[in-house]
């Protein structure tokens, strides 16, 4: 079974198949050659493996973005973020990342960011005269904050995916990697722009100017907080944090912004549904693929030969952290993350790793491997949508994928970047 399992999925990679019609494909031929299970446990996995009260969050938080950018405080976040840090050197290029970390808190997905206020900023700094190759780098690079700061979808798989740990624990453990990652990009930035001579800065805002932007931002500036806030008080969990998040993205969108008009909103929905569906199918796929490894007892067999080349857990978590990072070259990040966390987890709990600490690096090395090739779906959006040759892209993301690559070696040398959050509230896992 091992052998079919992996041959198939290796033969539906070369040939260019999709991950998720691979990962499915490759577990029912497992299964129906083998013979030793019956035929129906297969649709009996794909269905149980999107049928979770906490999936429900994804369509709603999607769903919630959605109408944020239809809303127009897609804008008011941009307009904010320009007026905080467009005056410093390289400031569009901050604004690019600001923007990020503020849009993370409200789509929690990389790709939205990359396709939406990313490709905003991009276009803005080429009129700028940056290079276009730099700013599709940097606005790829920066759509990764997205999965790590909270809301995350990731993190919502992730939990549904591992006991271990729960959404709000994740939630809050993503905050500080998630900002590191942020300064870490901008801190690049301010570099090359001062190696390359980039000058190019907004004029320095009013007090009134800075006020006045950040009041027209501060309903979507609010979002985060009210998701994490109503997790940590016990108001809602996080499935009806996320509807609460859908719900008040649309009052905002028909009236406080009022530039939703009710003509709009059946594409909003139309929208969040095809992306929730490519995600579900992800999910649903790879949930017998999962299954089959468990069986399989591959987790046991990676176990067994990390311990009989280290007992070291700080080696144990290299070796990992390499092992991710390759898996992420590869392979999507959410299949990636369904396969690798029943995978990885009990390894990591055999040397005595703290579960939402694992999580986090294995979170944050997934979403680095959304930036590098061959794979590298951000890479992709942003080479369609700024209509850059894919090799010049990948080419100058090297600076700022180091970076991140920085930050990683931060997360995985220090767990309490990870743990310090959570724990200050009372969560421990």
């Amino acid at each position: 079974m091992t052998v079919i399992l992996f041959m198939v999925f290796a033969i539906g990679l070369i040939v260019g198949l999709p991950v998720s019609i691979t990962m499915g494909l490759s577990g029912m031929m497992a299964v129906l050659l083998d013979g030793r299970f019956p035929a129906l446990i297969v649709p009996q996995y794909l269905f149980n493996g999107i049928s979770s009260f906490p999936l429900m969050a994804i369509p709603f938080f999607v769903l919630a973005a959605e109408i944020m950018t239809a809303s127009g405080l897609t804008a008011s976040l941009l307009r904010f973020a320009n007026d905080l840090v467009g005056h410093i050197r390289g400031g569009l290029g901050h604004v690019n990342v600001l923007v990020s970390m503020l849009f993370a808190g409200i789509s929690g997905s990389a790709l939205a960011d990359a396709a939406g206020p990313s490709a905003i900023v991009m276009r803005m700094m080429r009129k700028a005269g940056y290079a276009p190759a730099y700013a599709g780098a940097l606005s790829a690079a920066t759509a990764t904050i997205g999965p790590i700061i909270p809301p995350s979808i990731l993190m919502v798989v992730y939990a549904i995916s591992d006991s271990r740990v729960t959404v709000a624990g994740l939630f809050l453990a993503g905050v500080v990697p998630g900002i590191l990652l942020g300064l870490a990009l901008m801190v690049m930035n301010h570099w090359i722009s001062i190696r390359r001579g980039y000058l190019f800065r907004s004029a320095r805002p009013t007090l009134r100017g800075l006020a006045r932007s950040f009041w027209s931002a501060l309903p979507a500036i609010c979002l985060p907080f009210i998701i994490i806030g109503g997790i940590l008080g016990g108001i809602f969990t996080p499935t009806e944090a996320a509807a609460v998040a859908a719900a008040y993205a649309l009052f905002l969108g028909l009236f406080v912004t009022r530039r939703l008009k009710w003509a709009n909103i059946p594409e909003v929905f139309i929208r969040s549904g095809v992306v929730t569906a490519a995600v579900l199918l992800i999910v649903s796929m790879a949930s017998i693929f999962a299954w089959l490894l468990t069986i399989l007892q591959i987790p046991q067999n990676i176990a067994a030969a990390i311990a009989g080349f280290t007992t070291s857990p700080s080696v144990v978590v290299i070796l990992l952290a390499v092992f991710v990072l390759i898996c992420g070259l590869v392979i999507d990040t959410l299949p990636a993350l369904i396969i690798l966390v029943p995978v990885l987890g009990p390894v990591g709990d055999q040397f005595g790793l703290d579960p939402m600490y694992f999580a986090i690096m294995l979170v944050l090395n997934l979403t680095i491997g959304m930036v590098t090739p061959p794979v590298g779906p951000v890479l992709f959006v942003v080479s369609t949508v700024g209509r850059i040759r894919l090799d010049v892209l990948a080419k100058s993301i090297i600076p700022f994928l180091l970076a991140e690559l920085a930050v990683l070696a931060m997360v995985i040398a220090f767990p309490s970047i990870s743990t310090v959050l959570p724990k200050l509230f009372g969560i421990t896992h």
